[in-house]
């Protein structure tokens, strides 16, 4: 089992928390057959921003598919007519290098293809790991800002869509990563100020970690620290690009190790670890809607 990469076997705890332990199932080195439990996502100093006074009634409810079912965007994208005008059409970015926004779903939330255009799907409140569902916000739509332009967890990677802002919460991020895979290195900013750099071990050439532009989704610490996650991971809003047979996908994340003798080799499915005591410090800052840049 060298590098150790197998995937999550099935757990004899509850299901929903098996399902936890799946969002590092195609980087780890060996099987989880552990419990997790969702880790705050945003701490308390980080007030919410209210929408409420931007935000309208919504249309009449329409069928739309689930998480589990969607779509490929890019497909439907392409079914959708072109439109000269619109609201849409002039987008006021609400993201820079030292400051971004998170997007908490209240209760449920469709997202777009265009604002008030088809549905792509429909997000609960919590996610399959039982845990907050939230959304890197890119932009408003320049219409009252009742629409916002956001990222969504989903295949393929790089999806965008719309939400309306009044089915989210915003919540002001100051925390970005980057992940360089050539270089073998993550780094944590801060307010634009450079906090932790670490050392990284990443995909293999036959499991490669994904590049592109993503955020941090969710947060979640394994039972056991000392096992192959180490003392948590977190989770980013990117795929597999090969592993798309396994459980929820084959979700990124960055988390720990216990095999801090492969740091800088390219061995994982497709995670990136980092040496322990890095990772808590990392977890602590990088809440959710931490944008993630990852290139190759």
């Amino acid at each position: 089992m060298k590098g150790g990469r197998h995937p999550v076997g099935t757990g004899r705890r509850a299901a929903l928390l098996v399902l936890a332990a799946a969002l590092v199932a195609g980087c780890s080195a060996f099987e989880a057959k552990r419990s997790v439990a969702a880790a705050p996502y945003y701490p308390r100093a980080e007030a919410p921003v209210s929408t409420a006074s931007v935000a309208p009634r919504p249309p009449p409810a329409r069928p739309v598919r689930r998480t589990s079912e969607l779509a490929n965007p890019v497909a439907v994208a392409a079914k959708q007519p072109r439109k000269t005008v619109g609201c849409w059409a002039v987008v006021r970015p609400l993201r820079t290098r030292a400051l971004a926004f998170a997007a908490v779903v209240r209760t449920r939330a469709r997202v777009h293809v265009t604002p008030g255009g088809e549905s792509l799907a429909r997000y609960d409140r919590l996610n399959a790991n039982g845990v907050p569902t939230v959304f890197g916000v890119l932009g408003q739509a320049n219409c009252g800002g009742r629409w916002l332009r956001v990222q969504v967890p989903s295949r393929p990677n790089g999806v965008l869509a719309w939400v309306r802002a009044r089915d989210v919460q915003l919540v002001r991020v100051h925390t970005r990563i980057e992940v360089d895979l050539s270089a073998r290195r993550v780094t944590l900013y801060r307010s634009g100020r450079e906090l932790i750099a670490a050392t990284a071990a990443v995909g293999a050439t036959d499991t490669p970690t994904p590049t592109g532009s993503f955020y941090v989704n969710q947060r979640l610490v394994p039972s056991h620290p000392g096992g192959p996650f180490g003392p948590g991971a977190i989770g980013v809003s990117a795929f597999s690009p090969v592993l798309q047979d396994w459980i929820q996908g084959g979700p990124i994340a960055i988390h720990g190790t216990n095999r801090p003798d492969l740091l800088g080799g390219a061995v994982s499915h497709g995670c990136v670890r980092i040496r322990n005591d890095l990772l808590v410090r990392m977890f602590r800052l990088a809440v959710a809607g931490t944008p993630v840049v990852i290139r190759a």
